[in-house]
């Protein structure tokens, strides 16, 4: 009996070396990565979230807008004509978790930071009707009413500058401060500003 044949004979050892081959290539695609600089580095200008764009990145993954929303532009001309420079690597380094996603109800959301304004973002999220009359996404205007609890944000940015986000000590102390007096709607609208902002500014 030939080697070959023992193989297909014994669903064992077929299984063993099926994960083996999977487990080798997996390995050889992945490990690189973490060994190259646009996998690893932030491109040129990246800053981490401040204290209210990060408040408002925890609020947009508590209202699910992921699940309709994309944030990876494809390198593909359909995709750079209509939503910008596509996504890189070193843009996301300060994500945690990232957020790219695949699909796609609503429009891609990696470049919208300063293509509209605050109030187009603030009219848009509380009846987004107003201005996208063909909309099916739904209004959250309670987060116009809903006033912005900031009393663990120094904790999320000490636990984020052990994972080797650059906040320093003045960042961290001023965080609350920063919150003061502002709605959770405030806090969206600058998250949402920020997206895919610094490719933009290089270009």
């Amino acid at each position: 009996m030939s080697g070959h044949e023992k193989v297909e004979k014994n669903i064992g050892l077929m299984v063993v070396l099926v994960i083996l081959v999977i487990s080798i290539g997996g390995l050889v695609e992945i490990v690189p990565l973490f060994f190259m600089k646009s996998t690893t580095e932030p491109v040129a200008g990246l800053k981490p979230y401040t204290a209210i764009q990060l408040e408002g990145r925890d609020i947009y993954i508590r209202e699910g807008c992921v699940g309709c929303h994309s944030q990876m532009i494809r390198p593909f001309r359909a995709e750079t004509e209509r939503y910008g420079h596509y996504s890189v690597a070193g843009e996301f380094i300060y994500d945690r978790p990232f957020l790219w996603g695949s699909k796609r109800t609503g429009p891609d959301l990696h470049r919208v930071g300063g293509r509209y304004s605050d109030e187009w973002h603030r009219v848009h999220l509380i009846n987004p009707r107003d201005v996208v009359p063909e909309s099916i996404m739904p209004g959250y205007p309670w987060l116009a009413e809903d006033e912005l609890d900031g009393s663990d944000i120094q904790k999320k940015m000490k636990v984020l500058r052990t994972l080797g986000h650059p906040y320093t000590d003045e960042q961290i102390e001023a965080a609350p401060s920063e919150l003061e007096n502002k709605t959770e709607l405030d806090a969206m609208v600058a998250y949402l500003q920020s997206m895919g902002t610094t490719i933009k500014k290089r270009r």
